[in-house]
């Protein structure tokens, strides 16, 4: 049974929180056992220390051992240090109360992370996809589980350019696992396109993790949190994976999706300093998309953004960013390419069409970064130069047709539809 709260008018108390999650993590789970938390890295917003120090506070005493996971996916590995800042753990408690504690990275990098559980058919991934994909596919996940009794999922739940909300299953494909898998649904999700996919909770994406899961024999708890600041929980629900995760994304859509009357001509998104590369940066555009007019431009203002990906860069100066139509009219030039940097590129370059060998996106995507005019055009973006944009000239210029977004990439915006009658 899920124990939850949720209303996106009002905060969650902290005592409140508590209670839930008291309530909801029954004391068998982890008394005498071994649990494994899932939390998110530096590029999502939640009160990380406050569950952190809840989590401590309520099973560490009671569990053989509490110990923590950075779902990476594909992000860089943190150094502890790092870790610690994000839990909000001081020098201190790390001696103390978190003494035996170990806190790992998911090392997506290094091939002995991983256990081969199981495959995906052809005929799994054709009905998934819905006739998109049709391959039998390897499924791998990081073998620290295996350590352990009781895997606790830790994080929140907004709009996702992959898997339609994110949270979940997710916590485990990709955050902790793979290979041809991760690369894979990202691809498929690339294929049904980000603004078919965002903000759109039943997607095959997201039923191609919840199918993978099932290849999982490691008991499964979740928390999902919906925020509206890094301090505030505005909706918790403990308790089964699945059914946790769709309380927390039927929240998200009513506080993480604003509907606007009519799109515009020129979006600027400021992206937050939690996006330290395109790779992650490229959330703004994933939000913004929508209300981007056909021919319109987005501009993603991200002047402490010098490198476009520490890990996939080298690919991205080999292909840029293309619509997904450019990448599905001549496959065989890409076969050396990750599916899931594909993807990448397809998300930021937004949706489009090719007349012959023309490639035509629908709208422009022009990058404000610490990235060069030459390196913005290799990569096939268009480029501004940050120190000559006035902020507040974009801002309160709606009826002009010009948007301004502050801390872009992770509220989504969408164009209102119109009824029959208007």
């Amino acid at each position: 049974m899920i124990r939850g709260r949720g209303n996106p008018q009002k905060a969650i108390t902290d005592n409140d929180i508590k209670e839930i999650v008291v309530s909801g993590t029954p004391e068998e789970l982890y008394t005498d056992r071994r649990v494994l938390v899932l939390t998110p890295d530096t590029t999502r917003t939640c009160p990380l220390p406050l569950m952190v120090g809840l989590l401590q506070d309520i099973i560490g005493s009671k569990a053989s051992c509490l110990d923590f996971m950075v779902a990476l996916g594909t992000h860089q590995p943190l150094a502890e240090e790092r870790i610690l800042q994000l839990y909000g753990i001081s020098s201190e408690a790390r001696q103390s109360t978190f003494a035996k504690t170990k806190f790992f990275n998911h090392r997506w990098d290094l091939d002995d992370t991983f256990r081969r559980v199981g495959y995906l058919t052809e005929e799994d991934t054709r009905e998934l996809s819905g006739g998109r994909l049709e391959e039998k596919v390897p499924v791998d996940i990081n073998k620290t589980i295996f350590d352990y009794d009781q895997i606790l999922i830790l994080g929140p739940v907004f709009p996702h350019e992959v898997v339609g909300y994110s949270g979940g299953a997710k916590y485990l494909f990709p955050g902790i696992s793979g290979g041809e898998f991760l690369h894979f649904f990202h691809w498929l999700g690339a294929v049904v396109t980000c603004p078919g996919t965002i903000g759109i909770k039943h997607t095959p994406v997201r039923e191609v993790i919840n199918r993978a899961m099932k290849l999982i024999d490691v008991p499964v708890h979740c928390i999902s949190m919906v925020v509206k600041s890094s301090e505030e929980l505005y909706g918790i629900y403990v308790g089964d994976y699945l059914e946790s995760w769709e309380n927390a994304a039927n929240l998200s859509e009513q506080i993480h999706v604003v509907f606007k009357e009519k799109p515009f001509d020129t979006v600027l998104g400021v992206c937050p300093e939690m996006y330290n590369e395109l790779w992650t940066g490229g959330k703004v555009m994933y939000k913004l998309e929508q209300v981007v007019a056909p021919g319109g431009k987005l501009i993603i203002y991200a002047p402490h953004i010098t490198e476009v990906s520490r890990t996939w860069g080298t690919y991205m100066d080999k292909i840029g960013y293309h619509t997904v139509d450019y990448f599905l009219s001549q496959p065989e030039k890409f076969t050396d390419i990750p599916r899931g940097v594909l993807a990448h590129s397809t998300h930021v370059r937004g949706i489009g069409r090719m007349e012959g060998k023309i490639e035509k996106p629908r709208i422009e995507v022009i990058l404000a970064s610490s990235l060069s005019e030459e390196e913005c055009h290799k990569i096939n973006l268009g480029y501004m130069d940050w120190r000559e944009i006035d902020l507040e000239s974009y801002k309160n210029r709606e009826d002009e047709g010009v948007l301004f977004v502050d801390h872009a990439g992770e509220v989504l915006h969408r164009v209102k539809a119109k009824t029959e009658a208007e």
